[in-house]
């Protein structure tokens, strides 16, 4: 299936130091049609982790806590839905929403963050990778908004790069979508997340649907470009 959207953000190359560096990204796949379904205290599995951000009303930050292996029961953040999947999607699909675990819903705006994570490596540099997904809408409304997303992580300081994809007002129906980012020769070292995330504020309905994930390098980087300006540098 055609993309609908895609966000592309590619570096021009610096004249730099790379750290030594071993470890180096990975092609990740899933389709969750292999998850357990959601039970007490269950876990997702396979990786999958979750941070949560608490911002005041007036959007001034709070407090972080994370993170943790992904949780598989419902309460909060995420949980392998079944039967909202079209022929594509197969029986089981991810279901990502917010923390209705903290009770600061009531006084806050709750960001809740499910991804995996990798540490870039030497080898990584100037590489295309692609994040692929399909989504559909779920039961979320107002004031929710929701992303998928790239993020590089520095380890230095914990300050990063951040490359959202809006996906608050898809469609109730399936379709694909997508980022691209060009590894910078700077990143070598750096842990890169992919995933979703979900913010709201007062228990509102937050669900969007997942599946048909792939992670995986696409070529040398490209031309096309997204300027600094288009790119949030955030604090975990």
């Amino acid at each position: 299936m055609k993309s609908k959207a895609t966000a592309f953000l590619a570096v021009a190359a610096l004249i730099c130091m790379i750290p030594a560096v071993s470890l180096a990204l990975s092609p990740f796949s899933t389709d969750f049609e292999s998850y357990a379904t959601p039970a007490p205290g269950g876990l997702m599995g396979n990786g999958w982790l979750v941070y949560g951000n608490v911002f005041g009303l007036d959007w001034g930050y709070w407090y972080g806590y994370g993170a943790f292996p992904a949780p598989n029961d419902g309460a909060a953040f995420c949980a392998i839905a079944t039967g909202e999947g079209g022929p594509a999607q197969g029986m089981q699909q991810l279901s990502v929403y917010s923390d209705y675990n903290n009770s600061d819903q009531t006084v806050a705006y709750i960001e809740a963050n499910v991804f995996q994570e990798q540490t870039i490596g030497v080898g990584d540099v100037s590489e295309t990778w692609l994040f692929e997904f399909d989504a559909k809408l779920g039961n979320l409304v107002p004031p929710t908004t929701a992303v998928a997303f790239i993020k590089i992580l520095n380890p230095m300081d914990w300050s990063s790069i951040y490359i959202p994809l809006d996906m608050t007002n898809i469609p109730a129906s399936w379709d694909t979508y997508s980022i691209a980012v060009g590894i910078d020769p700077t990143w070598a070292g750096r842990i890169m997340q992919i995933g979703f995330a979900s913010t709201t504020t007062g228990y509102a309905s937050s669900g969007i649907f997942y599946d048909n994930i792939n992670f995986a390098p696409t070529g040398p980087v490209g031309t096309e470009e997204m300027s600094f300006g288009d790119v949030k540098s955030l604090f975990r």
